[in-house]
């Protein structure tokens, strides 16, 4: 059996690897495959290769034991957590997780399900997965206006643009978290004016986007193997997360311009 091999196959919290004085690892050291196992709750698509490929990318140093063993200490484990969770609610790529790491970002200010981020300037938002609405749950047109403070109107308007489209069911029209999400921000911007027909700036230039983005993935999309169309969808994640952060950085700098 080789070496990772070996380490799949230890999926306890080990204090003592094989080989090992029971005296050299620390009292809460995991293996790969305890700290996989101690994880896959929270982030059920969670893998041994994952870990490891996060590890090749500089992101974690696991202390490794004379034999050759991964250990991972309680600190290492509230890294991976925050990398994760950075990676799944704010949908940030890993070169931009590593400067949010060296910036001093650590698992108390990323909220777990359920939990409030920690105070201050590194708390952000949840971001929408590519794949599905957030919980599922869907929202009629009193609960959006009653959750967003929004005119009706307003929303009346977004649909009549194209920016939040709704479902019909039972003679009932409702919306999905992120279309009740899309309500709040326009909510937001109409404090200063902006309306549903200024809105279709941003709807075309997502419409652009997300069609160069299945141009460049598309194959992969389709594929029939599991792994690989899995692969596909992370990477259509981590190149929209690239595309907003362009955007940002675009947007600044000629708004610097008009300051300036």
């Amino acid at each position: 059996m080789t070496l990772q091999e070996n380490e799949e196959a230890h999926t306890e919290a080990v204090a003592v690897p094989p080989g090992l004085p029971e005296e050299a690892p620390p009292a809460k050291a995991m293996t790969i495959g305890a700290l996989c196992k101690a994880l896959e709750v929270e982030f059920p698509d969670i893998s041994i290769s994952k870990i490891r490929y996060l590890e090749d990318q500089k992101l974690l140093s696991p202390r490794r034991t004379p034999g050759g063993y991964r250990l991972y200490s309680a600190g290492d484990v509230a890294r991976l957590r925050t990398i994760l969770r950075l990676q799944r609610d704010e949908f940030l790529p890993l070169r931009v997780i590593r400067q949010e790491l060296a910036s001093g970002r650590t698992e108390s200010d990323v909220a777990a399900p359920g939990g409030t981020a920690g105070d201050g300037a590194a708390r952000r938002k949840r971001r929408p997965s590519v794949t599905a609405p957030e919980s599922g749950a869907l929202y009629s047109l009193e609960d959006v206006v009653e959750e967003t403070r929004a005119d009706p109107r307003l929303v009346a308007e977004l649909e009549d643009y194209g920016v939040i489209k709704g479902e019909n069911r039972a003679g009932t029209k409702y919306y999905d978290e992120t279309e009740r999400e899309i309500v709040r921000a326009v909510t937001e911007l109409a404090r200063y004016g902006v309306g549903g027909r200024n809105l279709r700036a941003f709807r075309t230039s997502a419409d652009r986007e997300a069609a160069l983005l299945q141009q460049i993935l598309a194959p992969a999309l389709r594929s029939r193997n599991t792994k690989r169309r899995q692969e596909a969808i992370e990477a259509l994640e981590n190149l929209a997360a690239v595309t907003t952060h362009l955007k940002h950085l675009l947007l600044i700098r000629d708004l610097r311009k008009i300051v300036g």
